[in-house]
């Protein structure tokens, strides 16, 4: 089926938004829409089967058998419906729809209701018929050719995308929270699948594939079909989770007509719910929302943080509250298989991420923590630039993080980083923020580089050399090192430091504070270069006055920070002997991971500034993975002369244009 049918097929569906205007919001116009389609595909593959599993379901209707296995067996699926209503016969009879439509959506299977009943239809079936719409409504939908052999299981897909993305629109909602383009997802399962072409050949295989955030399925369905395509008698089994009522609905249906355990799409979120907990699998992958905040799970994570540690799914670290992109990583890693000693098991993940995770975070922080962990554990095997504007939603740059417990031994300790931004064609029409799309050929490009990439990287003469990278795993890390410079003070009396001890605290709680502060009056427009003749000339002139001088730290401390005045050429401040650091000139510094940090203390900042020293206790160790830096080329500014020609040239045309207007 072209994109032409399909589209025709969804036009068809959206239709009945004419019927609904007026009674409906537009924004509600998908709560109608969205489980009839379902309903009536539903109706549309069990037709074949229809009256054998009526037949059945009345000899044992009175019965104490449960039909429920057998009545699977004669449908051929694994869902079935006992009426012998259709929604063409229930739209022949207008005054009693509502009550046979509520009877033909009893008579599905459990797992088939349960699908309906995440849309609400029992709500929609009385609001439509109080508003005298039902019948009508069902009958656009008799209309509707959605069987297998004219509409596969592929092009399905499509029609529920299509559908969603109308509905987002409508309810000012983004599509791409849903599902992801479907050349976005064929380059993502290729990139996953790829490497284990062999293996997936052999005969009897199974393999399991999970998304955390599965949204219709499209994602599942891309990787059970390319593993098909590889070896059709490979068993695969797909399992799924999703918060989204309605995507849950799609996918779970879309799962049974397949064949596929509906089971297996749990509902709820991955975080604070796990359905799959306990669980590993041979392929994760996923398009998690960029920069959305879990705050609403923020108690669960945190405590799972807190008492499992290592042993739970978010030991690594916790990120910013306002992006869960990293907690998804670490739930997906968390499912893979181990390794056996043969060097069999194990399992491939890639995520959809945006810049963020990449380097967001400085040394010690959740994110940069993650990724310490994720290198350190070397599971990284490649990252891939894609360009922007490819998804619906959002028009930013994006990444694919490919990883895996298995890697190749040539792959070993390494990360591939692949530049694929300037691998697209010019849509003809934009989808939301969708103006870009991957060709066939493009994935295929791409692919094939991502499987040669540790020759193109080293092969100078290989025409995409310069699209890839390859880097050892330490090279992403480093060191944050605090650089101190000493504090260095004079000290004097001025009205402004006089001002200062007025304004302390500790001044204030003196019992003979006034007659001190008398005392240092007079002393007004002094100034000392050490702090041991300051404090000299300070108590002589206190105890001119029959005051004592007050003892204690905090006194000594108060009086100091008054009185003492940076200055370069200042007496430095020693705390039991050693430099006092000066908070004001403490600097930062990030040395490549591996390196002597005192060597590169001699190196690159003693030149500058010779009395400079390292705090070793708050040296921290900081991963980031700076994409854009390693692909950056430097493009030669256009010359003064050809900026200033063309403005010339642009100054003629306006005068010519306001002529025109002025005539």
């Amino acid at each position: 089926m072209n994109s032409s049918k399909h589209t025709e097929l969804a036009n068809h569906a959206w239709s009945v938004a004419d019927l609904l205007r007026g009674d409906y919001k537009q924004s509600d116009y998908g709560k109608v829409i969205l489980p009839f389609t379902v309903l009536r595909r539903l109706e549309c593959v069990l037709e074949p089967t229809r009256e054998k599993v009526t037949a059945l379901a009345d000899q044992y209707k009175d019965g104490d058998i449960d039909p429920d296995r057998f009545l699977r067996r004669a449908a051929g699926h694994s869902f079935y419906n006992k009426s012998g209503l259709t929604l063409k016969k229930i739209a022949a009879d207008p005054q009693s729809a509502a009550k046979n439509l509520t009877v033909y959506v009893g008579s599905f299977s459990d797992n088939a209701r349960g699908v309906l009943d995440r849309f609400e239809f029992a709500q929609q079936i009385k609001r439509l018929d109080s508003s005298g719409l039902l019948y009508q409504v069902i009958g656009k939908f008799t209309d509707l050719d959605l069987r297998p052999e004219t509409v596969p299981n592929h092009n399905m897909g499509y029609i529920f995308e299509e559908l969603i993305r109308r509905f987002a629109e409508q309810s000012n909602e983004t599509a791409g929270e849903h599902f992801t383009p479907r050349e976005v997802i064929q380059l993502m399962v290729r990139l996953l699948v790829a490497p284990d072409g062999d293996a997936l050949q052999l005969p009897g295989v199974v393999r399991t594939v999970m998304d955390p955030a599965c949204g219709t399925g499209g994602m599942l369905s891309a990787t059970e079909d390319l593993i098909k395509d590889l070896n059709p008698d490979a068993t695969v089994e797909v399992y799924g989770q999703e918060l989204n009522p309605e995507s849950w609905a799609i996918c779970r249906s879309d799962l049974m007509i397949k064949g596929q355990d509906p089971e297996n799409i749990a509902f709820g979120n991955s975080f604070s719910d796990d359905g799959h907990a306990r669980s590993t699998f041979d392929y994760m992958l996923a398009n998690p929302p960029f920069g959305v905040e879990w705050k609403k799970v923020k108690e669960d994570v945190e405590r799972e943080h807190a008492t499992l540690g290592d042993a739970g799914r978010f030991g690594a670290g916790l990120p910013r509250i306002n992006d869960g992109s990293l907690l998804f990583l670490q739930h997906m890693i968390s499912k893979m298989k181990p390794v056996d000693v043969n060097g069999g098991g194990g399992s491939r993940i890639a995520i959809v991420f945006n810049g963020s995770p990449l380097f967001s975070g400085g040394a010690g922080s959740g994110e940069s923590e993650i990724r310490r962990w994720i290198l350190e554990n070397d599971w990284l095997e490649g990252i891939v630039a894609l360009p922007d504007q490819l998804f619906y939603n959002t028009g930013i740059s994006t990444y694919f993080w490919i990883l895996t417990n298995r890697k190749s031994p040539g792959h070993k300790g390494k990360v591939v980083l692949l530049d694929a931004r300037d691998q697209w064609q010019k849509m003809r029409k934009s989808l939301g923020d969708k103006r870009k799309q991957l060709s066939n050929d493009h994935i295929a490009t791409v692919v094939k580089l991502y499987g040669e990439a540790l020759h193109a990287a080293a092969n100078a003469e290989h025409p995409l050399h310069g699209k890839v990278k390859v880097f050892d795993n330490t090279a992403f890390g480093y060191q944050r090192i605090t650089v101190e410079r000493p504090l260095k003070l004079r000290f004097e009396l001025t009205e402004e430091t006089l001002a200062a001890l007025e304004a302390s605290k500790v001044i204030q709680k003196l019992p003979q504070a006034s007659l001190m502060l008398e005392a240092f009056r007079e002393l007004k427009g002094s100034s000392w270069a050490k702090k041991a003749d300051a404090w000299l000339a300070l108590k002589d002139a206190v105890i001119q006055t029959g005051s004592t001088w007050p003892s204690g730290a905090p006194f000594l401390k108060a009086l100091r920070d008054a009185v003492g005045v940076r200055d370069p050429e200042g007496e430095v401040q020693l705390v039991k002997g050693k430099p006092e650091p000066d908070a004001e000139l403490r600097d930062y510094e990030n040395v490549p991971l591996g390196e002597d940090v005192e060597e590169y203390l001699k190196r690159e900042v003693h030149p500058h500034v010779p009395n400079a020293w390292i705090d070793g206790s708050k040296t921290k160790v900081g991963y980031e993975i700076p994409f854009t830096q390693h692909f950056y080329v430097y493009a030669t500014p256009r010359p003064l002369t050809e900026i200033h020609a063309e403005l010339k040239a642009l100054e003629g045309e306006i005068q010519e244009l306001l002529g025109e207007v002025t005539e």
